[in-house]
């Protein structure tokens, strides 16, 4: 079960991680679609420096709101956007990184499935066990995050 949740966004972020046509203040035309305006734009570096701040700082606010420590959690299932990204929460939490549910070698960047596909793999390889706590942490547009903790209770 879900033991406690933080949600965070930074709307001055909005226009770096964005799709620019297609929804209802750009509806799709012959126009938006010779312009690729319904590919995903991003601004590599800002989107960078905002997920090595804003994931641990995700998992950082959910212990808090919980109670909890980071010597309570069994794992992580990060968003797997890059591996440099992972690697800094790591650091930054003082956590293992073999300690990071990570598939990204093997998948890429699956956008907002990755946190899912990266649990149900756990689930999978046996790294979950009943009673365990994990952390599910990811970022997005916006620019957004989000993180978990959950009880595994089967």
């Amino acid at each position: 079960g879900i033991i406690g949740s933080h949600l965070g966004a930074d709307g001055d972020l909005d226009n770096v991680l964005i799709i620019p046509a297609g929804g209802s203040r750009k509806p799709s035309t012959y126009e938006t679609v010779d312009e690729r305006g319904h590919f995903l734009k991003m601004k590599g570096q800002e989107v960078f420096k905002f997920a090595v701040k804003s994931m641990p700082l995700a998992v950082e606010k959910v212990l808090e709101n919980t109670g909890m420590n980071i010597n309570d959690l069994k794992l992580i299932v990060p968003h797997q956007a890059n591996m440099r990204i992972i690697n800094s929460a790591a650091k930054r939490l003082g956590f293992p990184v073999e300690k990071f549910v990570i598939n990204l070698d093997r998948y890429g960047n699956t956008s907002a499935a990755s946190v899912g596909l990266a649990l149900g793999e756990a689930l999978e390889k046996g790294m979950i066990k009943k009673g365990d706590n994990i952390a599910l942490v990811g970022f997005g547009a916006g620019l957004t995050y989000a993180s978990c903790i959950m009880k595994w209770v089967y």
